[in-house]
C-alpha cells in the first residue's frame, strides 16, 4: 500500500478498507509514516468525513494499538465521564473526587493534553506542584482499587496511537472532526475498563462542536459506538455559550474546582457536575431517588469530605496539597491587569472561543507541541450572559508572565463581547440528555 494513493482515496470520498486504516495509522504510530502524510489524511478526514464502517475500524484500530485494562469484578461500579471540551471547562476535577467519595464506585480517569482552544485536564492537575499524571497500567489500577479514583494521562500501553493523533490533531487545525472526536474519547475510555460513561457533549460557540444539531449528532453516535463495544453510556448536552466558571487558564481553573468542592465557587460549574454526578450514580443504580441523589452529593461538598477525596488522590500522586489547603500561598503571575467597561448594555454574546485563544497566547496553552505551559497564566471573566455592564465595570482580569502578551490582550479583550440595550434570558445549561 501507498500512503500518497490513501490520502488522494479520501480525498475523494471513497471509503477506506479497515486494512487501509490499519496500515495508515500502525504505519505513523511506529514512524514509517511521516506525520506531514497523517496530516493530510487528518484533513482529508476533516472535510470528507468517515463512514460508520470507517469511523468503527479506526476506534478498533486505535483501541488494540495498546492494552486494554481489566478490573477484577468487586461490588462497586466502573465508571468515567469525559467531556468534549470547552473554556474553563474543569469539571472532572471536581467530579472524580466528589464520585469516589460516595463509596459506592470506582473512577479510573484516563484525561487528556489541552487540544485547540480548549484546556487540558493534565495539564490543570499538573499546575498543582508535585502532581504527577505518569503511572503504569498495574499502579492505576491498584490506586483505583484501593482509594476509588486514579486521574491520568495515557500510558505508552493504553491506546498509543490516540496519543500521538490526538497531538497532531491539535496544532493542525483537525480537532473538530465527529468521527475522530468519537475515536479518540471513546478508545481511552474502552481500553480503561470501565462499565459505564457519562458524555458531558458541549454545544454553544466555545466547543468544539459549535452547532447545537452537530453536538447532538455527536451525542448519539458516542452512545451508539459506546454500546456496541458494551459500555453503558448516557449523553449529556451542555451549554457551551459562555466560559464555564469564571477562571480559564490551569492553576486558575484549580482554584475554582477547590472553591467548589469547599461549597462555594461559581453556580454554573456546580450544576454541571452535579447533573454529571447524577447519572454516574443512576448507572450504578437506576432505582435510587433523584432527590436522595442529589442531598448525597451536596452533602459530600458541604461536609468536606469530596475536598478531602481530592486531597487524598493528590497525595497519592505525589502532590504537595499544602496548596490545596492554602491556594493563596501559590505563585501569582508577574502581570495582572484589570479591564473595565468602556460602554453599557446587558451581555448579549461572549465569544468564548476566541477566549480560550487569548489564554494561549497569555502562556495557558500550546501553539505547537513542543511548547511550554505557564501555569499562572489566563483570564478571569467577571460577567455573564443576561448581566447589566456600566461603564467602569470590572469585566476581565488578565494573568500571564508575558508582559507584551497582555499588553496585545488588553487591547482587544473587550470586543470579546458584545453588548446590547435589552436584557437577554440566561441560557439553560442542561440542554438535553441522551
Amino acid at each position: 500500500m501507498l500512503a500518497y494513493s490513501i490520502i488522494e482515496k479520501k480525498q475523494a470520498g471513497k471509503e477506506l478498507s479497515k486494512d487501509e486504516i490499519k496500515f495508515f495509522v500502525i504505519g505513523f504510530l511506529e514512524k514509517k509514516i511521516p506525520a506531514y502524510q497523517m496530516s493530510a489524511l487528518l484533513m482529508a478526514i476533516y472535510f470528507k468525513g468517515l463512514t460508520e464502517k470507517e469511523t468503527a475500524s479506526f476506534l478498533d484500530i486505535v483501541i488494540n494499538s495498546g492494552k486494554r485494562i481489566k478490573f477484577k469484578k468487586t461490588d462497586k461500579y466502573i465508571v468515567d465521564k469525559h467531556s468534549t471540551g470547552g473554556v474553563g471547562d474543569k469539571i472532572s476535577i471536581i467530579l472524580a473526587p466528589l464520585l469516589a467519595a460516595t463509596g459506592k464506585v470506582k473512577i479510573p480517569m484516563i484525561s487528556g493534553r489541552a487540544l485547540g482552544h480548549t484546556g487540558g485536564t493534565l495539564d490543570k492537575l499538573e499546575s498543582i506542584p508535585g502532581f504527577s499524571t505518569n503511572m503504569n497500567i498495574e499502579q492505576f489500577k491498584k490506586q483505583t482499587n484501593e482509594i476509588g479514583c486514579a486521574l491520568i494521562g495515557q500510558t505508552d500501553d493504553i491506546c498509543p496511537a490516540d496519543r500521538e493523533l490526538y497531538a497532531l490533531r491539535d496544532v493542525t487545525a483537525t480537532v473538530r472532526s465527529i468521527p475522530m472526536i468519537c475515536t479518540s474519547i471513546l478508545s481511552k475510555k474502552i481500553a480503561e475498563g470501565i462499565e459505564g460513561l457519562v458524555m458531558d457533549v458541549k454545544t454553544g460557540n466555545g466547543a468544539f462542536i459549535q452547532e447545537y444539531n452537530d453536538s447532538l449528532k455527536l451525542a448519539k453516535k458516542l452512545k451508539y459506538f459506546g454500546e456496541n463495544y458494551g459500555l453503558k453510556v448516557k449523553a449529556v448536552i451542555t451549554d457551551m455559550s459562555q466560559p464555564l466558571g469564571n477562571k480559564i487558564g490551569n492553576w486558575l481553573e484549580i482554584e475554582e474546582s477547590l472553591d467548589v468542592l469547599k461549597g462555594n465557587g461559581p453556580v454554573d460549574v456546580k450544576e454541571v457536575t452535579l447533573e454529571l454526578a447524577q447519572e454516574s450514580l443512576l448507572m450504578e443504580n437506576p432505582t435510587r431517588n433523584v432527590n436522595e441523589i442529589k442531598k448525597e452529593l451536596n452533602d459530600l461538598i458541604n461536609s468536606g469530605a469530596a475536598f478531602e477525596k481530592l486531597k487524598e488522590i493528590a497525595k497519592k500522586q505525589g502532590a504537595d496539597i499544602s496548596f490545596l489547603d492554602n491556594p493563596q500561598k501559590y505563585k501569582k503571575a508577574k502581570y495582572i491587569q484589570d479591564i473595565t467597561a468602556k460602554n453599557t448594555g446587558y451581555l448579549h454574546k461572549v465569544n468564548s472561543m476566541q477566549l480560550g485563544l487569548d489564554a494561549i497566547d497569555l502562556g495557558a496553552g500550546r501553539r505547537t507541541r513542543e511548547d511550554k505551559i505557564d501555569p499562572v497564566s489566563g483570564i478571569e471573566i467577571h460577567k455573564r450572559i443576561g448581566d447589566k455592564i456600566d461603564r467602569n465595570d470590572l469585566i476581565f482580569r488578565i494573568h500571564s508572565n508575558d508582559k507584551d502578551a497582555v499588553k496585545n490582550i488588553a487591547r482587544k479583550i473587550e470586543s470579546r463581547l458584545e453588548l446590547l440595550e435589552e436584557t437577554i434570558a440566561k441560557k439553560k445549561l442542561i440542554v438535553e440528555k441522551i
